[in-house]
């Protein structure tokens, strides 16, 4: 049984150390133009050179997104772009637009080039096609069944690889082609700069009463009926690999550190748990499932995978974020007073109870025994994100282990 590929998304330079360090196989990642996540930090090219360095000397794989829907206007810098990432070596770009395609072999055409979601991949046609022009991995979209995918792994050359969605956030339109966003905003989700107006709440207004509008509860917080559930496939790990998928493909590239790492590290153990037994996998089912629900997410699904959607299985739903942890910081350098430096995210205090995230799955509660400033003051809270701080917890930590508080209620 051949071991697929854990992909990773990563938000910045941090963020894809992270992954790196939690488990994942490979990270995809969006420079500063030409990927779908303009509001994402997303990477400077000199961040991308010390990513690309950080991940391969961990043998971690770097690809980065390119997958806008071009206009005219764009080619000309897409051009520049591919010549300047030639430079810093990434393993693949990933690519939805035929122009944007044939720019990409013109100028790096021995970096690999891997087919979008956003290009609607539904057939073995496609991949055929896409293989034809020099693509080495189409990513499925995001409506096909383990059935289709199985049925297109069989017709499709074996050295074509196979990448597909298998946590993370869904989209209302087909494969992400939507126009909410420029409707409401004037602002392009197929050029990257999608507002996300399928989270919004929504009223309904009568055609006879304009200006009056009527809610429709069905929470407390109201109704947001564009909403999707979250995608969530760690119950089914052997049926992906069954259907020939090569690439297990985690959404999330304006996630937290604390995100990236609860996903990888759930996933990391759960594939590997699989390939050394079944029996094994199963046994640990409790601690995945409970382990990801441990970062902010939707309620879950299955998406499209078992077919499509009916009333039990419903995507989309009235449905917002929950968060059971607060991401805090990541572990830093030591210092002589077995204090560590952290970038704190949010805010907690002297004698608070948090948790120590390690990367091998195990999680250790401490008491925060001191904080102090940079300059040495000690403080008695940490009330303002992005301080460095050094911290006492009273253990041993290794850099990139994660800090986090559980919430309560």
């Amino acid at each position: 049984m051949k071991k697929p590929e854990l992909l990773i998304p990563a938000s910045s330079l941090e963020v894809l150390k992270t992954a790196v360090i939690f488990g994942a196989d490979a990270v995809y990642i969006g420079g500063e133009a030409y990927g779908l996540r303009a509001k994402a930090k997303n990477f400077s090219m000199e961040d991308m050179k010390e990513g690309i360095e950080f991940a391969h000397a961990h043998n971690v794989r770097v690809f980065v997104t390119a997958n806008i829907l071009a206009h005219n206007e764009d080619l000309e810098g897409v051009e520049q772009y591919f010549k300047e990432l030639k430079e810093l070596k990434p393993d693949a770009l990933i690519i939805a637009d035929p122009g944007v395609f044939t720019i990409a072999r013109k100028i790096c055409p021995e970096i690999e080039a891997h087919i979008s979601t956003q290009a609607n991949n539904t057939n073995y046609l496609t991949y055929n096609f896409w293989h034809e022009q020099g693509a080495t991995r189409v990513v499925a979209a995001r409506e096909l069944s383990l059935a289709e995918i199985k049925e297109l792994r069989g017709k499709i050359p074996e050295e074509l690889e196979i990448e597909a969605f298998i946590h993370g956030a869904m989209c209302i339109s087909y494969s992400g082609r939507c126009l909410l966003s420029n409707y409401f905003t004037g602002r392009d989700a197929n050029k990257g700069a999608c507002t996300h107006p399928c989270r919004w709440k929504y009223a309904v207004v009568e055609e006879q009463r304009p200006g009056e509008y009527l809610p429709v509860y069905e929470n407390e917080r109201g109704t947001y009926i564009f909403n999707s559930k979250d995608l969530c496939m760690i119950e089914h790990i052997p049926e992906i690999i069954d259907a020939g998928i090569n690439s297990l493909k985690v959404e999330g590239r304006m996630k937290t550190a604390l995100y990236v790492a609860t996903v990888a590290r759930t996933y990391r153990k759960a594939i590997d748990d699989y390939l050394e037994s079944e029996e094994k996998y199963r046994a640990n089912m409790e601690w995945y499932k409970a382990e990801i629900g441990k970062c902010t997410y939707r309620q879950f699904t299955t998406g499209f995978f078992f077919g499509k959607p009916d009333e039990n299985t419903q995507i989309y739903d009235s449905n917002t974020y929950m968060t059971e942890y607060t991401y805090l910081g990541i572990v830093g350098e030591k210092n002589s007073q077995n204090q560590y430096m952290i970038e704190q995210r949010n805010k907690f205090s002297v004698g608070e109870k948090i948790e120590v995230m390690k990367p091998d799955g195990t999680n250790v509660e401490v008491t925060v025994r001191s904080i102090t400033d940079e300059e040495g003051n000690p403080m008695e809270s940490a009330p303002h994100p992005k301080q460095k701080l050094w911290i006492d917890l009273g253990v041993e930590m290794e850099q990139y282990d994660i800090l986090r508080r559980h919430e309560q209620g």
